[in-house]
């Protein structure tokens, strides 16, 4: 029974002369679906990547927490940062000092910050340790510095070149404060992938940054890396009643918080807008399954006569629907999951076909376009597909059942 309702609804599915138009609407439906299907599973990822990227980036590069004094240096960082260590989930403290310069090299100049941190620090850390593609930490912990590879661009250096810092920290003499001026080899070249440390951060051993920027009492802040980056409440409650005094603690969302809560918005707005795809395609179902009900009237009245219950003329028609959005699904399902693989290749392609660059690291910070595909997301946009178009096949499958075969063969 099951094979011949599935034979009777694909034969009302393919075109013929009468029923051309119905069979159109029907191609339509099935391409919207796929396309919609597709769309959402593409947008999603890229949300998903973004967010990902994002939180991988920013907290694996500026910790989990940062805190500093009110005013001036942490002078006690050593023992506060003992102190520190002994919360439970407390994973690492890292002291540092940071401040702008002027970098130049082989007549090119860009603005920098410069931030000293320890190399044991560098080495804990498997953010940077793997981003390093010239040099080593070992050229560091000698002296050297590291630079992002689009500064190192922009300047034309590479692995073993020097470097001149200028910062406005400097000599107080009579004629006003002297620029510090230094310069340094080039120890390293890193790629985190995030636009805002390949292009404008640098990094300098923390006694050498202490005498450059004349800070040898103290650091400026200590960044705090925890075992649950989630429940930054806890730890920040615990740090101020170690350190028994009063201390600004900054945690990444409230440092990038109205980011992410933006990039959230979008995503849910944008699946809302795009799930409308779906839905449009599922009333075009509606209304091609209607005309077929319209059209096919003689048959299901001699279906009727020939012992057919209204239940089977109900699957027929039922399945007749729900094989358009079923099909239209994985396709869509096909599509989404391998443009989202190969989106960063085909933004290259355009690139190099058109000149156009859809994805600017310059403007979005990251350089190269993120996709996280998300099993759990990708069976939700199924199962909203799916059921949008199933309930747009129940009310002309009901009609056709409803249909009176004396009526269906009066006129016929």
């Amino acid at each position: 029974m099951r094979s011949l309702v599935g034979f009777i609804a694909w034969r009302y599915l393919r075109s013929k002369r009468d029923e051309g138009f119905i069979s159109i609407i029907a191609w339509l439906s099935l391409i919207g679906i796929m396309l919609g299907v597709a769309t959402l599973i593409i947008v999603t990822s890229v949300m998903s990547g973004f967010h990902k990227e994002l939180l991988r980036n920013f907290i694996g590069a500026s910790g989990h927490l940062t805190i500093s004094e009110p005013y001036g240096l942490i002078k006690d960082y050593d023992e506060l940062s003992l102190k520190i260590k002994t919360i439970k989930g407390v994973t690492h403290v890292s002291p540092f000092i940071q401040g702008q310069v002027l970098a130049s090299a082989k007549g090119n100049a860009a603005g920098a910050l410069v931030r000293g941190v320890t190399p044991e620090d560098m080495e804990s850390r498997d953010t940077f340790r793997n981003a390093i593609i010239q040099g080593s930490l070992e050229a560091f912990k000698q002296g050297g510095i590291l630079i992002g590879h689009r500064l190192a661009d922009q300047l034309d250096l590479h692995e073993g070149d020097r470097i001149e810092l200028v910062a406005a920290i400097g000599n107080v003499t009579a004629f006003g404060t002297i620029p510090r001026s230094k310069s340094y080899i080039v120890g390293g070249i890193f790629n985190l992938g995030f636009q805002q440390y390949d292009l404008g951060v640098i990094f300098m051993p923390l006694e050498e940054s202490k005498v450059y920027f004349k800070k040898y009492d103290g650091v400026d802040s200590l960044e705090i890396f925890t075992d649950n980056p989630e429940n930054t409440h806890f730890f920040r409650h615990e740090i101020v009643k170690l350190a028994e005094r009063g201390l600004n603690v900054l945690d990444w969302k409230q440092m990038i918080g109205s980011l992410v809560n933006a990039l959230a918005v979008e995503r849910t707005t944008m699946f809302i807008i795009l799930t409308m795809i779906i839905l449009v395609a599922s009333l075009n179902i509606i209304s091609s399954m209607i005309m077929l009900v319209k059209t096919k009237g003689k048959d299901i009245g001699i279906l009727r006569t020939m012992g057919a219950t209204r239940g089977f003329i109900m699957r027929v028609f039922f399945w007749s629907g729900a094989s358009v959005g079923i099909i239209g699904t994985i396709f869509g399902t096909i599509l989404g999951i391998v443009f989202t693989k190969n989106i960063d290749a085909m933004r290259k392609w355009v690139l190099s076909f058109s000149g156009v660059d859809l994805f600017d690291p310059h403007v979005y910070g990251f350089t190269k376009l993120p996709a996280e595909l998300n099993f759990l997301e990708i069976l939700l946009i199924v199962s909203i597909a799916l059921g949008l178009t199933f309930l747009a096949t129940l009310y002309p499958s009901w009609k056709a059942a409803k249909l009176d075969p004396v009526e269906a063969l009066r006129y016929e």
